[in-house]
This record gives C-alpha cells, structure tokens and sequence, in this order.
C-alpha cells in the first residue's frame, strides 16, 4: 500500500488557476519523505519558467523500509506551455528502478488531451482492471505538472478545484476543498510562514484494479491533507506538507529547502 502512495504524493497538488508575471524563474525545492516518523525517501524537484515555456525535473532516492516499501530510485519530467492561465502539458516521462526491475511511461498531450502513451513493461489487463475509455483522456494533466500552482493570493482560492490526472497508468480525480490557515513555524523546514491547508479525496475512475487494496483506502481515506507555502514573490504555490494517513503510521512528504 505505502508504495503506491509515494506516487501519489506527487500527485496531491492542482494545476495552475491564475496568470503571473512572465519574467524567468528558476527554482528547487526539496523534500523528505517518511512513514510513521521513519525516513524513506528524499526528493528535488526542479522547476524553471521563461514565461512562455515550463520544465519540471523530479529526483528521488528510496531507502526502502523493509518489505513496506523497496529501494530504488525514480527520475520524471514534464514540460509544457506556461503562457496561459495554467500549466498545459505537452509531455511527461516516468523511470523507476527497483528490485533489478525498470519501469518507464512516456506520455504526450494536445491541448490537454492525451495523444500518445507508452508503458514498459506493459500493465498486463486482467478481469478487474477498469479499462481506460478514450473519453477518460480528455482534459487531463501530469501528476508532475499538477506540482505546482499558479494563484493570485494564498487563500481558500488555492483549495476550490478539482485535478483531472492521467498517469500514463491509472486515471483519477483529486478533488480539493479548503480546511484552513495556518503558519509554518518549525526551523526543521525549508519554510516559514503562512500556508494554507486543503483536503484531498481521491476518485478513481479508470487503469485501476477493483481488487486493489491501495485503491480502495484512497478512495474512502478522510486523512488526505496538503499544505502549500508561496515560491517566493514568484506567483507560484507548492506544497509545505502533505499528509496521509495509513495503518503504518502517517506518510508526510514536508518540504525542507527551497530556493528560487
């Protein structure tokens, strides 16, 4: 279960909803991840803006924890328009290593409609996979596009939306609401200051198996919680924290440098 939650993170933050300034940005932010208290995972994410264009690169090495969650290390990469009101994806790419096994998703998008995917190793279907229609391709996006958020003010605006996510895989909603103000005190952190809390209920809809027990605590977990902090005076947004909830202990990806 932990394993599939660790890609979800990635996914647990909304497109852009507001113009900003065009003016050039380059950025990192860097994060650990940890189960019950244990650390299992560090990750860097690097973004960079023109005003016209956007890249996105994510690092990140797994220790592992035990039979929990296996070692290895994943690379992803998005890229797209960033000239209108959100972040428009015309590509995403996907590695992991685990276990002596890769696994690689290539995906391209038009007009935030999927055109192409590839998946190595295939995902085998089976009775209880729910088939991905073609109509569950249309105006969708990245999970790591949907990493970072364009907004005018770090308010309840931030929260009111709903994620339609594609991930090469799996097709899901995220849908958002507002639970809080809050700030961000702790010196252990790469940030402090204001932040604003939103919940997160996830909604499967296709490429996913009926049988899978991931699946279903998703679906019905109450304890989905995602925190962002502004980039700066740069207009974008990213997650402080994101919590989850788990039978394990909580699953908390907190953000621990920043830098734009």
């Amino acid at each position: 279960m932990i394993r599939s939650a660790l890609a979800l993170l990635a996914a647990l933050a909304p497109l852009a909803a507001q113009p900003v300034s065009a003016a050039a940005l380059e950025a990192r932010a860097s994060y650990v991840l940890t189960v019950g208290g244990i650390n299992v995972a560090l990750v860097d994410v690097d973004f960079g803006d023109d005003g016209r264009r956007y890249e996105l690169d994510l690092s990140a090495n797994v220790t592992g924890l035990g039979s929990v969650v296996a070692s290895g290390t994943a690379t992803a990469s998005a890229s797209g328009s960033s000239a209108g009101r959100e972040l428009q994806p015309d590509s995403f790419r996907l590695e992991t290593r685990a276990n002596g096994e890769k696994f690689n998703v290539n995906v391209g998008y038009a007009d935030r409609n999927v055109s192409v995917f590839q998946v190595e190793p295939p995902v085998l279907d089976s009775y209880d996979r729910v088939p991905l229609e073609r109509a569950h391709l249309h105006g969708v996006g990245d999970f790591l596009s949907a990493f970072v958020l364009k907004g005018g003010a770090l308010d309840r605006s931030l929260c009111q939306r709903t994620l339609n996510i594609f991930t090469g895989v799996e097709r899901f909603d995220i849908r958002m609401g507002f639970l809080d103000t809050d700030e961000a005190t702790s010196p252990r952190t790469g940030y402090q200051g204001p932040v604003v809390a939103c919940s997160i209920r996830y909604e499967p809809v296709s490429g996913h198996f009926q049988s899978s027990d991931i699946t279903r605590y998703l679906a019905e977990s109450s304890r989905i919680i995602i925190w962002y902090a502004p980039l700066g005076q740069s207009g974008y947004f990213i997650p402080y924290r994101v919590m989850l909830g788990t039978t394990m202990g909580d699953l908390s990806m907190v953000l621990t440098g920043a830098r734009s």
